[in-house]
C-alpha cells in the first residue's frame, strides 16, 4: 500500500472523526448516544490507521496530522480519566514516543552538535595559540597548562562554579535550538553548530594543556544527558521548521501549530532531565570522584535515557 492511496481510503474516515468532535467540544454527551458509539468506533480506527502509519511512512507529513486527530479524539473519548492520568501518562510513555518519532531529526540534530564539535577539538588539539581566542572566559583554566597535568586548582566551590556555568550554558542552548525553528530551523542549526564549535575548543584545549582528565571529571557526570537533551531539543525545534518548509498536505499555519506543540512537550519532558542533569552537577562534581566514576555517572546516566526512548518510545498510544 502507497500513501496516498491509504490517505485516500481513509481520508473520509478521518475527517468524519474531525466534524464529530468539532461538534462535541470536549463532551461527547452532547452528540447524543449513536453519534457518541460511531465516535468511540472511528476513533479506534484512526488509532489504527496511526499505528499503520508509523510503521509505513514514519516520515511523511500526513502522520503527524493523524497524530493530532488521534490525541484529540482520545481526549474526548475517555474524558476526565485522560485529564486525571495525563501527566503520568505523558513522563512515563507520551514524551519517549515524541522523542522516538523523529529519528532522521534526532540524527540531524546530533551531526549538527557533534560534528563541528569533533573537528573543532582535533583543531583546537593541534592549533592550541590559534583556538585559545574562541574559548569561553569561565573557561579559560582548562587551557592553562599545569605541572603535574591532573589538577586545575579548583577548591570545591570554583569545580561548582565551572560546572553550573556549563550546566547554565546548555539550557540555554537547549531553549534557543527550540525557538530557533521559528525561522524555518535555521537558527536551530546555527544554535547547534555554534555550540558544537565551542565544546569542542574546550575540550580540545583541555586535552592539549594536559588537563583532559580532569575536564571528564567536571563535566562528564552531567555534561552526557546534556548533551542528549540539547540533541532532543535541536530535533523538537528542527520539527518545527521542517514543517514551514515542507507542510505537505496541511495549510503552513496548521503544519506549524502541529509541530509547535510537539515541541513544547518535548522541552517540558526534556526539562525534568535537565533538573536531573542539575543535581548530578551539584551533588556529584564537586565531590571529585575522579575519572573513572566520573565517566561511568555520565555514561550510565546517558545509556538509561536512551534506553527509555528506546523502550517506552516504541510503546503505542
Amino acid at each position: 500500500m502507497n500513501l496516498d492511496l491509504f490517505i485516500a481510503e481513509r481520508r473520509p474516515s478521518w475527517d468524519e472523526l474531525d466534524t464529530l468532535l468539532a461538534a462535541a467540544k470536549g463532551r461527547p454527551e452532547r452528540l447524543g448516544a449513536e453519534r457518541t458509539r460511531r465516535l468511540g468506533a472511528l476513533y479506534r480506527a484512526a488509532a489504527a490507521d496511526l499505528a499503520l502509519a508509523r510503521r509505513r511512512f514514519p516520515a511523511e507529513p500526513a502522520v503527524p496530522a493523524l497524530e493530532d486527530l488521534v490525541r484529540r479524539a482520545h481526549a474526548v473519548v475517555y474524558g476526565s480519566r485522560v485529564r486525571r492520568d495525563s501527566a503520568v501518562a505523558f513522563l512515563t510513555r507520551g514524551y519517549w514516543r515524541r522523542v522516538r518519532e523523529r529519528p532522521v531529526l534526532l540524527a540531524v540534530a546530533a551531526l549538527l552538535l557533534f560534528t563541528p564539535g569533533l573537528v573543532a577539538g582535533l583543531w583546537a588539539w593541534n592549533e592550541p595559540g590559534d583556538a585559545g581566542g574562541l574559548i569561553p572566559s569561565t573557561a579559560e583554566a582548562v587551557a592553562r597548562p599545569r605541572p603535574e597535568g591532573s589538577d586545575l586548582g579548583f577548591s570545591a566551590g570554583e569545580r561548582a562554579s565551572f560546572s553550573a556555568g556549563i550546566f547554565t550554558n546548555n539550557i540555554q542552548v537547549s531553549l534557543g535550538a527550540v525557538a530557533g525553528g521559528i525561522a524555518f530551523g535555521l537558527l536551530t542549526a546555527a544554535v547547534l553548530l555554534f555550540n558544537g564549535v565551542i565544546l569542542g575548543v574546550v575540550a580540545g584545549l583541555g586535552v592539549a594543556a594536559g588537563n583532559g582528565a580532569v575536564l571528564l571529571e567536571l563535566v562528564v557526570p552531567h555534561g552526557v544527558l546534556e548533551l542528549s537533551c540539547i540533541v532532543v531539543a535541536g530535533a523538537a525545534g528542527l520539527r518545527m521548521g521542517w514543517a514551514l518548509v515542507d507542510p505537505g498536505r496541511r495549510p503552513r499555519a496548521q503544519a506549524l501549530g502541529t509541530e509547535a506543540r510537539a515541541a513544547v512537550e518535548l522541552v517540558l519532558g526534556t526539562a525534568v532531565w535537565l533538573v536531573v542533569a542539575g543535581l548530578v552537577e551539584g551533588l556529584v562534581t564537586p565531590l571529585g570522584i575522579g575519572a573513572g566514576p566520573a565517566l561511568a555517572v555520565g555514561f550510565g546516566l546517558g545509556a538509561l535515557y536512551w534506553a527509555l526512548v528506546w523502550r517506552l518510545g516504541a510503546a503505542q498510544p
